[in-house]
Protein backbone atom coordinates (compact mmCIF):
# COMPACT_ATOMS: atom_id res chain seq x y z
CA UNK A 1 0.00 0.00 0.00
CA UNK A 2 0.99 3.31 -0.77
CA UNK A 3 2.13 5.55 1.61
CA UNK A 4 0.46 9.36 1.73
CA UNK A 5 1.45 12.14 3.82
CA UNK A 6 -2.06 12.76 4.67
CA UNK A 7 -5.03 10.45 5.09
CA UNK A 8 -5.90 9.58 1.40
CA UNK A 9 -9.65 10.61 0.77
CA UNK A 10 -12.39 7.92 0.61
CA UNK A 11 -13.57 6.85 -3.00
CA UNK A 12 -16.79 7.47 -3.84
CA UNK A 13 -18.93 4.68 -4.89
CA UNK A 14 -22.50 4.06 -5.46
CA UNK A 15 -25.20 1.71 -4.45
CA UNK A 16 -25.57 -0.95 -7.06
CA UNK A 17 -29.79 -2.20 -7.38
CA UNK A 18 -30.15 -5.57 -6.48
CA UNK A 19 -26.18 -6.19 -6.00
CA UNK A 20 -23.89 -6.18 -3.16
CA UNK A 21 -21.17 -4.40 -5.73
CA UNK A 22 -20.81 -1.09 -5.86
CA UNK A 23 -20.33 1.37 -8.56
CA UNK A 24 -16.48 3.73 -8.32
CA UNK A 25 -17.28 6.96 -9.67
CA UNK A 26 -14.84 8.89 -10.99
CA UNK A 27 -15.91 12.21 -12.38
CA UNK A 28 -19.21 13.75 -12.75
CA UNK A 29 -20.37 15.92 -15.88
CA UNK A 30 -23.70 17.59 -16.27
CA UNK A 31 -25.12 18.87 -19.39
CA UNK A 32 -26.67 22.20 -19.36
CA UNK A 33 -30.01 23.30 -20.83
CA UNK A 34 -30.85 20.08 -22.52
CA UNK A 35 -34.69 20.24 -22.48
CA UNK A 36 -36.07 23.21 -24.74
CA UNK A 37 -38.94 23.83 -22.27
CA UNK A 38 -36.40 24.37 -19.81
CA UNK A 39 -33.96 26.48 -21.92
CA UNK A 40 -36.60 28.63 -22.62
CA UNK A 41 -37.45 29.30 -18.83
CA UNK A 42 -33.55 30.23 -18.78
CA UNK A 43 -34.05 32.71 -21.12
CA UNK A 44 -31.45 30.71 -23.96
CA UNK A 45 -31.34 30.17 -27.31
CA UNK A 46 -33.00 26.10 -27.38
CA UNK A 47 -30.57 25.59 -30.51
CA UNK A 48 -27.35 26.14 -28.76
CA UNK A 49 -24.63 23.17 -28.92
CA UNK A 50 -24.36 21.53 -25.71
CA UNK A 51 -22.17 22.14 -23.18
CA UNK A 52 -20.95 20.82 -20.08
CA UNK A 53 -20.19 21.38 -16.30
CA UNK A 54 -18.59 19.38 -13.42
CA UNK A 55 -19.34 18.52 -10.10
CA UNK A 56 -16.61 16.51 -7.64
CA UNK A 57 -17.96 13.21 -7.06
CA UNK A 58 -17.78 13.80 -3.11
CA UNK A 59 -21.22 15.82 -4.04
CA UNK A 60 -22.71 13.00 -4.91
CA UNK A 61 -25.08 11.59 -1.67
CA UNK A 62 -26.99 8.54 -2.16
CA UNK A 63 -30.69 8.42 -1.57
CA UNK A 64 -32.90 7.88 0.12
CA UNK A 65 -31.26 10.55 2.35
CA UNK A 66 -31.61 13.81 4.73
CA UNK A 67 -29.19 16.91 3.78
CA UNK A 68 -28.70 19.96 5.40
CA UNK A 69 -29.66 23.23 3.18
CA UNK A 70 -26.57 24.42 1.61
CA UNK A 71 -24.75 27.78 3.11
CA UNK A 72 -24.20 30.84 1.10
CA UNK A 73 -27.58 31.09 -0.23
CA UNK A 74 -31.17 32.25 0.10
CA UNK A 75 -32.34 30.47 -3.36
CA UNK A 76 -31.35 26.63 -3.49
CA UNK A 77 -32.87 25.31 -6.44
CA UNK A 78 -34.08 21.73 -7.64
CA UNK A 79 -33.66 19.76 -11.02
CA UNK A 80 -34.36 16.40 -11.73
CA UNK A 81 -32.50 14.70 -14.06
CA UNK A 82 -31.87 10.87 -15.23
CA UNK A 83 -28.22 10.40 -14.93
CA UNK A 84 -25.69 7.79 -16.92
CA UNK A 85 -23.13 6.00 -15.60
CA UNK A 86 -20.17 4.89 -18.52
CA UNK A 87 -19.07 1.28 -18.15
CA UNK A 88 -16.24 1.64 -21.06
CA UNK A 89 -14.52 4.54 -21.74
CA UNK A 90 -13.10 5.79 -24.87
CA UNK A 91 -12.49 9.33 -26.54
CA UNK A 92 -14.14 10.90 -30.27
CA UNK A 93 -17.20 8.39 -29.58
CA UNK A 94 -19.48 7.73 -32.66
CA UNK A 95 -22.78 8.58 -31.37
CA UNK A 96 -24.53 5.22 -32.83
CA UNK A 97 -21.79 3.67 -30.89
CA UNK A 98 -22.28 5.58 -27.44
CA UNK A 99 -24.62 3.30 -25.91
CA UNK A 100 -21.93 0.58 -25.52
CA UNK A 101 -20.19 2.88 -23.14
CA UNK A 102 -23.07 3.20 -20.28
CA UNK A 103 -23.37 0.36 -18.24
CA UNK A 104 -26.47 1.78 -16.03
CA UNK A 105 -28.42 4.49 -14.87
CA UNK A 106 -29.79 6.46 -12.18
CA UNK A 107 -32.17 9.41 -11.03
CA UNK A 108 -30.25 12.45 -9.84
CA UNK A 109 -30.98 16.01 -8.70
CA UNK A 110 -28.64 18.60 -10.00
CA UNK A 111 -29.04 21.03 -7.04
CA UNK A 112 -28.07 24.55 -7.60
CA UNK A 113 -27.80 27.83 -5.59
CA UNK A 114 -29.44 30.23 -8.37
CA UNK A 115 -28.67 33.68 -6.62
CA UNK A 116 -24.89 32.73 -6.67
CA UNK A 117 -25.08 31.11 -10.66
CA UNK A 118 -26.94 34.69 -11.50
CA UNK A 119 -24.67 36.53 -9.77
CA UNK A 120 -21.61 34.50 -11.26
CA UNK A 121 -23.11 35.31 -14.99
CA UNK A 122 -23.47 39.51 -14.80
CA UNK A 123 -19.67 39.37 -14.00
CA UNK A 124 -18.42 36.31 -16.48
CA UNK A 125 -17.44 34.54 -13.72
CA UNK A 126 -17.25 30.74 -13.27
CA UNK A 127 -20.21 28.89 -11.82
CA UNK A 128 -18.64 26.01 -9.46
CA UNK A 129 -19.75 27.66 -6.53
CA UNK A 130 -22.83 27.74 -7.14
CA UNK A 131 -23.37 23.86 -8.89
CA UNK A 132 -19.99 21.91 -7.07
CA UNK A 133 -21.26 22.90 -3.60
CA UNK A 134 -21.08 19.72 -1.15
CA UNK A 135 -24.10 17.34 -1.26
CA UNK A 136 -25.08 19.20 -4.15
CA UNK A 137 -26.02 15.97 -6.15
CA UNK A 138 -28.50 13.72 -4.83
CA UNK A 139 -28.85 10.37 -6.80
CA UNK A 140 -30.15 7.18 -6.71
CA UNK A 141 -28.69 3.20 -7.04
CA UNK A 142 -26.86 2.62 -10.55
CA UNK A 143 -29.43 0.05 -11.91
CA UNK A 144 -27.63 -1.66 -14.92
CA UNK A 145 -28.55 -1.15 -18.74
CA UNK A 146 -28.21 -5.20 -18.91
CA UNK A 147 -31.56 -4.98 -16.75
CA UNK A 148 -33.59 -2.17 -18.14
CA UNK A 149 -32.37 -1.32 -21.50
CA UNK A 150 -31.23 2.45 -22.04
CA UNK A 151 -34.25 4.56 -21.73
CA UNK A 152 -35.49 7.26 -24.32
CA UNK A 153 -38.57 8.19 -24.01
CA UNK A 154 -40.83 8.01 -20.30
CA UNK A 155 -41.79 10.79 -17.98
CA UNK A 156 -39.61 12.60 -15.41
CA UNK A 157 -40.91 14.39 -12.96
CA UNK A 158 -40.00 15.98 -9.23
CA UNK A 159 -42.49 16.78 -6.64
CA UNK A 160 -42.21 18.48 -3.36
CA UNK A 161 -44.48 17.86 -0.43
CA UNK A 162 -46.46 16.07 -2.42
CA UNK A 163 -47.09 18.92 -4.83
CA UNK A 164 -45.88 18.05 -8.67
CA UNK A 165 -43.26 20.65 -9.65
CA UNK A 166 -41.43 19.14 -12.42
CA UNK A 167 -42.80 17.30 -15.52
CA UNK A 168 -41.63 16.07 -18.59
CA UNK A 169 -40.27 13.40 -21.01
CA UNK A 170 -36.94 11.53 -21.75
CA UNK A 171 -37.93 12.50 -25.49
CA UNK A 172 -37.87 15.83 -25.26
CA UNK A 173 -34.04 15.84 -25.02
CA UNK A 174 -32.15 18.25 -27.12
CA UNK A 175 -29.32 16.42 -27.18
CA UNK A 176 -29.76 12.33 -26.66
CA UNK A 177 -27.69 10.19 -24.29
CA UNK A 178 -25.80 8.70 -27.52
CA UNK A 179 -25.03 12.54 -28.47
CA UNK A 180 -24.02 14.01 -25.54
CA UNK A 181 -21.71 11.30 -25.07
CA UNK A 182 -20.07 11.68 -28.45
CA UNK A 183 -20.42 15.38 -27.74
CA UNK A 184 -18.37 15.24 -24.20
CA UNK A 185 -15.75 12.67 -25.52
CA UNK A 186 -14.08 15.06 -28.07
CA UNK A 187 -13.48 17.15 -25.20
CA UNK A 188 -12.41 14.95 -22.89
CA UNK A 189 -11.63 10.70 -22.99
CA UNK A 190 -14.28 9.36 -20.98
CA UNK A 191 -13.65 6.47 -18.48
CA UNK A 192 -15.36 3.98 -16.11
CA UNK A 193 -17.03 5.53 -13.62
CA UNK A 194 -17.64 8.99 -14.72
CA UNK A 195 -21.45 10.14 -14.80
CA UNK A 196 -23.13 12.16 -17.01
CA UNK A 197 -26.19 14.28 -15.48
CA UNK A 198 -28.46 14.47 -18.80
CA UNK A 199 -30.19 17.67 -18.10
CA UNK A 200 -33.61 19.35 -16.75
CA UNK A 201 -37.21 19.76 -17.88
CA UNK A 202 -38.80 23.03 -16.87
CA UNK A 203 -40.14 23.74 -13.35
CA UNK A 204 -37.06 24.31 -11.92
CA UNK A 205 -37.66 26.38 -8.88
CA UNK A 206 -37.03 26.81 -4.95
CA UNK A 207 -36.25 24.34 -2.46
CA UNK A 208 -36.54 24.98 0.86
CA UNK A 209 -36.15 24.15 4.81
CA UNK A 210 -38.36 21.33 5.69
CA UNK A 211 -39.14 20.19 2.17
CA UNK A 212 -39.48 16.64 1.05
CA UNK A 213 -38.30 15.65 -2.52
CA UNK A 214 -39.75 13.07 -4.41
CA UNK A 215 -38.19 12.51 -8.27
CA UNK A 216 -39.05 9.70 -10.61
CA UNK A 217 -37.42 8.87 -14.48
CA UNK A 218 -39.86 5.88 -15.59
CA UNK A 219 -38.34 2.38 -15.75
CA UNK A 220 -35.04 3.81 -13.86
CA UNK A 221 -36.03 4.62 -10.51
CA UNK A 222 -37.37 6.75 -7.41
CA UNK A 223 -35.12 9.85 -5.46
CA UNK A 224 -36.51 10.63 -1.90
CA UNK A 225 -34.69 13.66 -0.36
CA UNK A 226 -35.27 15.62 2.66
CA UNK A 227 -33.91 19.20 3.35
CA UNK A 228 -33.33 19.89 6.90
Amino acid sequence: MTETVIPAPTPTTLPVEGSSARFPVRRVFCVGRNYAAHAREMGADTREPPFFFTKPADALVPTPASIAYPRATNDLHHEIELVVAIGKGGADIAPADALNHVWGYAVGVDLTKRDLQAGFKTKSHPWDMAKGFDQSAPITSIVPASKIGHPDKGAITLSINGVEKQRGDLNDMIWTVPETIAAISRFVELAPGDLIFTGTPEGVGPVKRGDKLVGNVAGVGELQLDVR
